[in-house]
């Protein structure tokens, strides 16, 4: 039996407590962090252990969720994603994807952005895909690009980051569009 969460890479699944170190050593690479989402303070091991647990068991709220990604290959957790800024009456989402340093460059994000996206629009009937992309953030625009995406536009000095404010990147995808490159099987 195939899963909808199983792409060709990765399983997209819940975040388990002991997800914890993962998580850790991700939040160890500042540019890393500020290419999916921003700096914060650091937080102890046992902050990162109360996070996860409470993560494994939190409900989530309407269509807003996060996940854990995993590798097909070997099980081992490679990253996370999230949905966020869903609309349903507008039929619009929004979500963000982080792969871990040493796992990037494989395929992963993609692969687990079509996973996502297969469900969104396939299963929860949104309309439209709409990310924001730092500028600088040449991989993820590349990325979404080679999933179709198409830029819709720019807002200039939208976000701070590193001592100065920086570009974001509008990009959004339609169903039909999604729907064009990756067709709705069955399982």
């Amino acid at each position: 039996m195939t899963s909808i969460w199983t792409g060709s890479k990765v399983r997209l699944r819940g975040i388990e407590p002991e997800d914890w170190a993962t998580f850790q050593r991700m939040d160890e690479h500042s540019a890393d962090l500020r290419s999916v989402d921003m700096l914060y303070p650091p937080r102890s091991a046992a902050g990162y252990r109360k996070w996860a647990a409470d993560q494994s068991t939190h409900e989530p709220t309407g269509d807003d969720f996060q996940l854990a990604v995993e590798s097909l290959a070997d099980g081992v957790l490679v990253g996370a994603m999230s949905t966020l800024d869903t609309d349903r009456r507008a039929g619009r989402f929004s979500y963000g994807v982080g792969i871990c340093r040493d796992h990037q460059g494989r395929g992963y994000a993609k692969d687990a952005a079509v996973v996502l996206l297969t469900y969104m629009f396939g299963e929860r009937r949104y309309h439209k895909c709409e990310v924001g992309i730092l500028a600088f953030n040449e991989a993820s625009i590349a990325l979404h690009r080679s999933l179709g995406f198409q830029v819709e536009g720019r807002l200039r000095d939208h976000e701070f980051y590193a001592g100065r404010h920086r570009d974001m990147v509008l990009m959004g995808m339609t169903v039909d569009e999604f729907a064009d490159r990756y067709p709705f099987h069955a399982l």
